[in-house]
């Protein structure tokens, strides 16, 4: 990769770029105020050409402010935003997919995700709910209202199940990953069945910044901890989806491209197995 327009080609062959700005958190309890959309024109500006953000986060009104604001064509950026767990079923994903876009302001959505593979509100037929969601999904997708599809913190068991009945797979997983913080075996999974991997929280909320071996290596290569995670993440074929509502700090996620980390290097980052954040377990947490 050598910049930030740069990416991948998803299975269904639509481009994905290989870095993405996330806005979980960035105006959560006031999605009015400007700042996510003030933080989108920022990264539009500073070369991001992907934006990341989910019915959850309340920050869709601000990401297509921002994108529209920024003055850019709509077909130079890619969006991708998540369905919640409080909705499930072929009618209410429909309706939820609508109510998404009529806050994002957009006519079309380059990439639609199911957030969580078992809420707790539907943990006694997650099977069944999550076959009826993504027969919607895919609807929407043949419609062509959505250019790719794809699922969130899935793990394999719950990827198996949901391709009993799918007629078109997944083409994304998103998941957090960070260096102290890698879903091994989740992520070979998807990528054997053709799926793409975005990593959430590439800074692991903070806790992987101030890893001794990320620190280490940002002393070795005069980079900061975050373009270490960043960089580490993208040799790992991972896009990452750094959050941030700084203009200062999303310049510098840019600066990831004129450097490269040492396959041993890389290594060291993949093999930690403490000290950052640890992964919510889909089939038992409380939401």
């Amino acid at each position: 990769m050598m910049g930030l327009s740069d990416g991948y080609t998803l299975a269904n062959g639509v481009k994905i770029p290989c870095v993405g700005l996330g806005t979980w958190k960035g105006d959560w309890n006031q999605p009015d105020n400007g700042v996510v959309s003030h933080a989108v024109q920022a990264a539009i500006e500073a070369g991001f050409r992907h934006i990341d953000t989910a019915a959850s986060y309340r920050t869709e009104e601000g990401v297509g402010r921002g994108i529209r604001e920024s003055g850019i064509p709509r077909s130079e950026v890619f969006v991708t935003t998540k369905l919640w767990n409080d909705v499930r079923g072929y009618q209410p994903t429909i309706d939820a997919f609508h109510k998404s876009m009529k806050s994002l302001g957009l006519d079309y959505l380059d990439l639609y995700l199911i957030h969580w593979p078992n809420p707790v509100a539907f943990r006694d037929h997650w099977q069944e709910n999550n076959a009826e969601t993504w027969r919607a999904f895919e609807d929407l997708y043949k419609a062509g209202d959505i250019r790719a599809i794809g699922v969130s913190n899935f793990r394999p068991h719950h990827l198996a199940e949901l391709a009993r009945t799918a007629t078109v797979s997944p083409m994304v997983n998103q998941l957090p990953v960070s260096p102290g913080c890698i879903l091994s075996e989740t992520i070979k999974y998807s990528r054997a069945h053709n799926m793409a991997i975005e990593g959430y929280s590439p800074f692991g909320t903070g806790s992987a910044l101030k890893l001794p071996e990320v620190e280490g290596l940002s002393k070795k290569y005069g980079r900061t901890a975050a373009q270490i995670c960043l960089r580490w993440s993208i040799q790992m074929g991972v896009i990452p989806l750094p959050k941030s509502i700084t203009p200062s700090r999303i310049l510098e996620n840019t600066g990831v491209f004129d450097f490269e980390l040492s396959a041993e290097d890389v290594d060291i980052l993949t093999n930690l197995h403490d000290g950052a954040d640890t992964p919510v377990e889909p089939d038992t947490s409380n939401f």
